[in-house]
């Protein structure tokens, strides 16, 4: 049996990640073997006394037991997590590139694409962790679009997106194109093509977009999102990028899917959507590879 305190702060993104790892371990160790808690962070008041004790309380984090794994991502979870190690014990587990010296933490689960250094507490991830997707059947002749937006990384361009959007309709699929909270204002109605389902962010329910990716043959997600693209490549489907233009020559995200379009994960070819795969792709299950990683690391049992 092992126990985890799992810090959260209200962020949707970072919480995706740590249930990954949590589900990871889940999967490895057997779930009867496997106890956790959520000890949330987003109110907390570090600065307070007895501010973490409350949100620890609040948890059952005492009542469930000492800690073997404490892990977090957010700015918000790296102080509280790091308390609660120092002062209960376990191994503290930081994902993302932390705000916070590497060194202080006992495990750093950082993307390749964030550059991580070359230390021993360092497991390097491709892109974030992402779940396991629900078990759906595919749903025949489906499509996928989705849409990011400008970034410091990447400017928009409505002109380039509304070509290679409009040669993508030119396919026999029933496509759903859907934004997020980047996409710039009216872009979902501009980019939109006769036929097409739209799915605005602020109407979709929870899990809607596991609940798309698990079932459709095809995505293809605009360039400049590097969450998005490792999401769908937690599918079986066919994963296209859509080229939007680099602001600068060094651009860590361009040159991260360009490893993945290099490795064959990923296509950036609009001719491939009409070719439809002799056999699904299997999932990233990143989530499953380093959870295995942590566990062989600290010399604990897998099932």
């Amino acid at each position: 049996m092992i126990t985890v305190w799992r810090f959260v702060d209200g962020n949707k993104a970072h919480e995706k990640q740590s249930a990954a790892l949590l589900a990871g371990l889940r999967e490895r160790m057997g779930a009867a073997r496997v106890q956790s808690c959520d000890v949330d962070c987003s109110q907390l008041r570090f600065w307070l006394p007895g501010s973490l004790q409350m949100a620890l309380d609040a948890a059952g984090a005492i009542a469930l037991g000492q800690p073997d794994f404490l892990i977090g991502a957010g700015h918000r979870c790296h102080l509280p997590l790091l308390a609660a190690r120092k002062r209960f014990g376990g191994r503290s587990v930081v994902l993302m590139r932390p705000s916070l010296p590497i060194q202080w933490f006992d495990f750093a689960l950082i993307p390749e694409h964030d550059r991580p250094p070359a230390l021993p507490n360092v497991l390097t991830t491709r892109g974030a962790l992402t779940l396991p997707l629900p078990q759906e059947p595919t749903r025949a002749g489906t499509g996928l679009i989705l849409l990011g937006g400008p970034s410091r990384h990447f400017a928009w361009d409505s002109v380039t997106l509304e070509r290679d959007i409009g040669q993508l309709a030119t396919n026999s699929l029933q496509w759903t194109l859907a934004d997020s909270r980047r996409t710039p204002e009216f872009a979902l109605q501009q980019l939109a093509r006769p036929g097409f389902t739209l799915a605005s962010w602020r109407e979709c329910d929870d899990g809607w977009l596991e609940q798309q990716l698990a079932s459709v043959e095809q995505v293809w997600v605009t360039r400049d999102s590097i969450s998005m693209v490792f999401e769908a490549l937690q599918s079986r489907a066919q994963v296209g990028v859509l080229a939007l233009p680099s602001r600068n020559r060094e651009n860590k995200v361009r040159a991260a899917v360009q490893r993945l379009i290099d490795e064959g994960l990923v296509s950036e070819q609009l001719a491939d959507a009409k070719r439809s795969p002799g056999v699904q792709r299997e999932p990233l299950n990143q989530y499953q590879r380093l959870a295995a990683a942590l566990l062989r690391r600290c010399n604990l049992e897998c099932a």
